[in-house]
């Protein structure tokens, strides 16, 4: 397979010149309609015969028409493995079929940019399942996570994809919103340092990652999916806004992804400011910026500001969207017409283009030397499928170990009365509508849940052992029965009797509850499944009581997309166990953490409410956000964010302020010594939270500064010495400037949100100052042995 390119080298083939002067010299030679090409994508799927991809019919989009496309070239290719299920091998000679084809049509040789969706692993299928991204955030590992994502990049590249629709920076504001499983959790601090890892980790394997959604997304009034953003700047600016900027500035992400949402009456779509203003002009930002799918064409259905598809064009393209996705529609035919008859100067699709064409080039796609077929089909009969077949794995043992280590991380123990670990029970009771569910552990954007759902009949393309199947593995020696007592949301009553029989019969019951993922209303978490409380789903909280009202323990296990209150087991319950999608080594993670063969160590990456009602709240309130004697309704969590238990002890002791004194572009540093005082090996998270007493603009009470994880064997200590720059106490001022004020700041180290462990009390000194972008982001934390003796 080889593509005839255009005789001799043309100067945008040409590596021995810049970047800047190969895309300028190929914008000179082309025409309107080619230049527009670029700048749209058309959504496919590939052929499970490793034939050339066909153009998906969507339900929002007419039908494409690829001949009539491609002679003026194409900008994207969208999805060409998470649409239909197709084996990896010939999936990926499929795309490089098309993309000869692409090639060899226009009179450029320009191949299309394939993307396709990583939010919890390549969304294709036969792939590893990872956990979703808000166990990525219960682990507090931005190492793991970027050792993930390097994995999850590596497998995309072998087959042909150059770009990855991840990671999802919103931060949890509404646990009620059915995205919630996406995100990495309620602080911005842990959702940028995680999420820039990832950045980083994917980009590392060749892979473009997109940032999204920017920005407002996840502020969506009452929870609710595309509901307008209830917020002021300064919400924006020191909540929202913090995660891109740093995966921009540190991890230097090649595209973002503007948000559906409106605030305060601006989409994110049409707003200049945001998308060329503070992205490009203030931060420095040079990738492309991506459409959410249909989110132009958005801007004339369902926010009214465009009065015709090409009005949604220009508004798109003035404020910065580079490539409209995930279909041609307004940046086709009616771009072309807006352009010719004046009302959008060609100017801006230039500078829409030498974007676009600059991301291409340095993915290697305008290299003279450019071939589409992986190294895997390398030597293979290309015109056998059986030949090609099996080639590419995509879930491979490497994948699997780390698709495991990620999960035992992330399992959260919430309470624990000293049931847990279990010691060799005789009878378990497995009870619970995800006890023996084999999708109960992925997420909306896996390709089971995503796409397999659709396709009745083929087998998810990857082993998912339930917990059923990994506890027996765990005990073998146990008699463990099984019963569902109630549907996911179904509601039925009928069930319960019979788990409550098999509990009383059993030494130790397992009540096994939470979601099933999907879209739009066809599960109870995911893109579209935003609920009005946060009560369990259906009948699970009756089922729940009734197992409580008996004598035998009940260990709750939650595999959930979101929190939920738990009502009497918060009390009740002999523990409690908390897993977001944890993947599909998500079952075997959750078991060793019940045997004890895992000591768990994962922490809340959002607080776990009290009542259902409760929302929208999180730690990062300020002052009138928290309980109060002037409202009865009591905000306060069951479990707070960062919180998790161990199965041994840490102790924290010897604070020392070596700096206790600062000004304002100073730092301050102490040292603390943190030692297992408990039976076995074990992790702590120590959490760094800053306090402002007196602030010129309300505050948090709190808010996360820094983190790390501490592996300590028995009995050994380390000496942790913790700086803390001055930067980091800054805020958006009266004046809309971010601005670090003198005065008096606490430094909280804690366990959570909720203990703090050692305070040391610091002042700034001087004037008050104004930062930028280019301010430091985090308190640094470094690990010493102590010697104890």
């Amino acid at each position: 397979m080889t593509v005839e390119n255009i005789p001799g080298i043309s100067l945008w083939n040409d590596l021995s010149l810049s970047v800047t002067a190969r895309v300028d010299a190929l914008i000179d030679a082309m025409s309107i309609e080619e230049k527009i090409a670029q700048l749209y994508g058309v959504w496919v799927g590939a052929s499970d015969q490793g034939g050339e991809v066909a153009p998906h019919q969507h339900d929002m989009e007419d039908a494409v028409d690829l001949d009539a496309l491609l002679p003026s070239g194409l900008g994207q290719l969208t999805r060409p493995f998470g649409t239909v299920p197709v084996d990896p091998a010939l999936g990926a000679l499929s795309l490089a079929r098309t993309q000869i084809r692409i090639a060899a049509t226009n009179r450029f040789g320009i191949p299309a940019l394939a993307h396709d969706e990583c939010l919890a692993g390549f969304a294709a299928w036969g792939a590893t399942a990872y956990p979703v991204p808000l166990s990525w955030g219960a682990t507090f590992d931005p190492d793991t996570v970027r050792r993930m994502a390097a994995a999850i990049g590596r497998d995309m590249r072998s087959v042909g994809v150059h770009q990855g629709l991840a990671p999802v920076l919103d931060v949890v504001r509404d646990a009620r919103w059915g995205r919630v499983e996406e995100t990495i959790g309620e602080d911005p601090y842990l959702v940028g340092t995680i999420g820039t890892a990832y950045v980083q980790g994917l980009q590392s394997a060749g892979i473009a990652a997109t940032l999204k959604h920017f920005v407002g997304y996840s502020a969506s009034r009452a929870g609710r999916n595309l509901a307008p953003a209830s917020m002021g700047p300064r919400e924006r600016a020191d909540v929202l806004l913090p995660p891109f900027e740093m995966a921009v500035r540190e991890g230097r992400a090649r595209s973002v992804m503007n948000a559906y949402t409106d605030t305060d009456g601006m989409p994110s779509a049409a707003d200049e400011d945001l998308l060329t203003g503070l992205l490009r002009d203030t931060w420095g930002f040079d990738g492309t910026v991506v459409a959410d799918y249909f989110a132009i064409a958005f801007l004339k259905t369902l926010h009214g500001i465009a009065a015709d598809w090409a009005d949604a064009a220009g508004t798109a393209l003035r404020a910065g969207i580079d490539v409209e996705l995930p279909n041609v529609k307004t940046y086709g035919a009616p771009l072309t017409e807006a352009v010719a008859d004046g009302r959008v100067p060609e100017a801006l699709v230039d500078r829409a283009l030498r974007r676009t064409l600059a991301q291409k080039a340095v993915l290697g796609l305008l290299d003279p030397d450019w071939n589409p077929l992986p190294a895997a089909l390398h030597g293979a009969d290309l015109n056998d499928p059986a030949a090609v077949r099996g080639r590419i794995d995509l879930d491979g043992p490497e994948n699997r170990a780390l698709a495991r280590t990620v999960a035992e991380k992330a399992v959260v123990l919430l309470s624990n009365d000293g049931t847990l670990p279990l010691a060799r029970p005789r009878r378990i009771a497995l009870l619970g509508p995800n006890a023996d569910e084999p999708v109960a552990v992925l997420g909306c954007y896996s390709f089971p849940q995503h796409i397999g759902v659709r396709h009745p009949g083929t087998p998810p393309g990857i082993e998912l052992p339930t917990l059923r199947d990994t506890l027996s593995s765990e005990f073998p020696d146990a008699e463990i029965t099984v019963a569902l007592g109630t549907g996911i949301d179904d509601g039925d009553l009928s069930g319960i009797r019979e788990a409550a029989r098999l509990a009383r019969e059993s030494d130790i019951a397992l009540v096994v509850l939470g979601d099933r993922a999907g879209l739009f209303g066809r599960g109870t978490s995911g893109e579209g499944c935003d609920v009005a409380t946060l009560v369990l789903p259906g009948a699970q909280q009756q089922l729940l009581d009734a197992l409580l009202d008996l004598e035998t323990p009940v260990v709750t296990v939650l595999l959930a997309g979101r929190p939920y209150a738990l009502g009497r087991a918060v009390e009740e319950s002999a523990a409690i166990v908390q897993s977001f999608f944890p993947g599909e080594e998500g079952a075997r993670a959750i078991a060793g953490v019940l045997s004890g063969r895992t000591n768990p160590s994962g922490r809340l990456p959002v607080s776990v409410p009290r009542v259902p009602g409760s929302q929208p709240a999180t730690y990062l309130g300020a002052r009138l956000a928290h309980a109060s004697e002037v409202s009865s309704s009591d905000p306060t969590p069951a479990f707070a964010f960062g919180h998790g238990l161990s199965y041994t002890r840490f102790d924290w002791t010897d604070l020392t302020l070596v700096v206790e004194e600062a000004p304002t572009d100073g730092e301050f540093t102490l040292t603390f010594i943190v030692r297992n005082t408990g039976g076995r090996s074990g992790t702590e998270i120590v959490q760094v939270y800053l306090h402002d007493p007196v602030a010129s603009v309300v505050q948090p009470v709190q808010r996360l500064v820094g983190y790390t994880r501490v592996e300590l064997q028995r009995g050994e200590a380390r000496c942790l010495r913790v700086t803390v720059p001055a930067d980091v106490a800054s805020f958006t001022g009266r004046d809309h400037r971010r601005v670090v004020e003198p005065g008096e700041l606490e430094v909280r180290l804690a366990a959570s949100s909720a203990d703090p462990r050692l305070t040391a009390r610091v002042t700034l000194t001087g004037a008050a100052r104004h930062v930028d972008h280019t301010r430091r982001l985090h308190a640094t934390i470094e690990q010493e042995p102590f010697d104890h003796a």
